[in-house]
């Protein structure tokens, strides 16, 4: 669907500096804005060679094409769509191809094994993530494929990611490498966790936490984990009505735009919202005077600096202009081309949960990034 354009910058509204837990906030102008520019809903109905578009979990740009993971567990897969826009709004999303992913030995992936959320496109193949399923006893891990979704590579993963002995360490389950992003030198990627390891801190709450999140770097080269560097948390938005208690806030997606600086998708959820109780927020991130904590075992009574954040768009800004005032599960980001006015175009997506939970939206959003 196309939607009257409405010229909404993004105000500049916050940033956050923290040291060793402590959260430390002032105002501060923001270099960049995003503005609003259209909508489009994919049908709850849409397929593609016997397989259901949904459970879209991120969105990459490359050559041309967008590639979105769907985080089915029983086959998780990408597609590559054509999504055409302007200006005005967008002309069309279609779906292109699907390509499942197979596992090391060529094979599709048993039930619960696997919870696909995060991939992009890098020089020809594909690196993506799983955040396992840590209740099951079943680890995250990043993996490389093929354009066809053959196993290629596995990267090696900080003992500290995985499942623990300890149940006071590790990550939390569904709390894992939600999202991951080329680096902006093309030298390597950057993992993000969802969650704060259990050792690090707390999970968010409408309530004041420390709860610190670990971004680290994965190095091309040596196909390994180096620098990790730490994101503080937004608390949840808003409290669980309605007799429900279900409440979180994460890191869903970041995509490096320059060196150190990160756009940060945080989702906040909360049951019992006839809107979909989703408030989902674009932060601009600087990690430029961030310290490298990748050999602190816990953060905890820690002395470090995190990256900053800037509040550079809050989606409650546009509720009123989406389908049935509902900001949806938001879960991936990327770049596409340059609009006619030479400034960048931007999309996120949301995962529908294929309507699992009740009836949510293939949706995707268009905005225009400019300076």
């Amino acid at each position: 669907m196309r939607i009257v354009v409405k010229l909404l910058f993004a105000c500049t509204a916050l940033i956050i500096t923290s040291c060793g837990g402590k959260k430390d906030s002032k105002k501060a102008e923001n270099t960049i804005n995003l503005r609003f520019v259209d909508e489009y809903v994919l049908p709850a109905e849409s397929a593609l060679n016997s397989t259901k578009v949904g459970g879209l979990s991120s969105i990459d740009y490359a050559n041309g094409s967008y590639y979105l993971i769907s985080d089915d567990t029983e086959s998780p897969r990408f597609y590559q769509a054509e999504i055409s826009f302007d200006l005005n709004g967008f002309d069309s999303i279609f779906m292109k191809s699907v390509t499942l992913l197979k596992d090391k030995n060529g094979l599709g992936f048993s039930k619960g094994s696997i919870d696909p959320e995060s991939l992009r496109y890098d020089n020809g193949s594909f690196i993506w993530t799983s955040e396992g399923n840590i209740n099951n006893g079943v680890n995250p891990f990043v993996r490389i494929s093929d354009s066809n979704g053959k196993f290629v590579k596995e990267i090696d993963i900080r003992d500290r990611f995985l499942i623990h002995p300890d149940p006071k360490f590790g990550p939390r389950h569904n709390g894992v490498f939600e999202s991951i992003t080329l680096s902006h030198q093309q030298k390597g990627y950057w993992a993000a966790m969802e969650l704060p390891l259990k050792q690090d801190g707390d999970e968010p709450t409408v309530d004041e936490t420390d709860s610190p999140v670990r971004i680290a770097f994965i190095n091309k080269k040596t196909d390994s984990f180096e620098k990790e560097i730490v994101y503080e948390l937004d608390n949840v938005a808003r409290q669980a009505i309605n007799g429900h208690s279900f409440e979180l806030n994460g890191v869903v997606e970041i995509l490096e735009y320059d060196t150190n600086k990160f756009l940060v998708l945080e989702r906040s959820y909360a049951m019992g919202y006839k809107d979909g109780g989703n408030t989902v927020k674009i932060y601009d991130v600087d990690a430029s005077n961030a310290t490298d904590v990748s050999n602190f075992k816990s953060l905890k009574d820690r002395n470090y600096s995190k990256a900053t954040k800037k509040l550079l768009y809050n989606f409650d800004t546009i509720r009123n202009e989406l389908t049935n005032g509902v900001v949806d599960n938001i879960e991936g980001i990327t770049f596409g081309p340059n609009f006619e006015n030479g400034n960048r175009s931007l999309i996120v997506v949301a995962d529908n949960n294929f309507n699992l939970y009740g009836s949510q939206l293939n949706q995707f959003i268009l905005f225009e990034f400019g300076k």
